[in-house]
């Protein structure tokens, strides 16, 4: 029986599939969602959301959000998300280059563009950590065995 995953940003439904589990990034920790879970709404921190689908697994770049989730599915309102297929290396290095040269260059007692600038810098280090991890795993999907039967 599977469950239902759908991640939406503000701009665009970025995913939405029936899944056989969904692995996020809780700000406590990761969790594992399977269908028929508890009702949660949980705060997610930056990172890596893991999907699994038909023995394979999907990987998505998130920038923090909520998850709502509901024994028959999880709703994933993400500040930002991409899938590690669409994760564009080279622009994700030059936002990080960006952010580091202003952290350096300091901001002048603006802690809210201090912020932005540290959450801009988190974004692109975790679209780097994904890319290149997936990369060096062999793919952006991953075939794993079916051990339920």
């Amino acid at each position: 029986m599977p469950i239902r995953c759908e991640i939406v940003t503000q701009e665009k439904l970025v995913y939405s599939h029936d899944v056989d589990s969904v692995n996020l990034p809780g700000i406590e920790g990761r969790m594992g969602i399977l269908p028929n879970h508890s009702s949660l709404l949980t705060v997610l921190d930056f990172g890596e959301i893991i999907i699994r689908r038909n023995g394979q697994e999907e990987y998505f770049a998130i920038g923090g959000g909520f998850a709502e989730v509901q024994p028959d599915k999880v709703i994933i309102l993400a500040d930002s998300a991409e899938h590690a297929e669409e994760i564009d290396e080279q622009r994700a290095a030059a936002a990080r280059a960006r952010a580091e040269k202003q952290m350096v260059e300091g901001v002048k007692d603006d802690s809210h563009n201090y912020a932005l600038i540290e959450q801009s810098l988190r974004r692109a280090n975790i679209r780097l950590d994904i890319s290149k991890r997936r990369k060096r795993e062999g793919g952006h999907h991953r075939n794993i065995p079916d051990f339920s039967e």
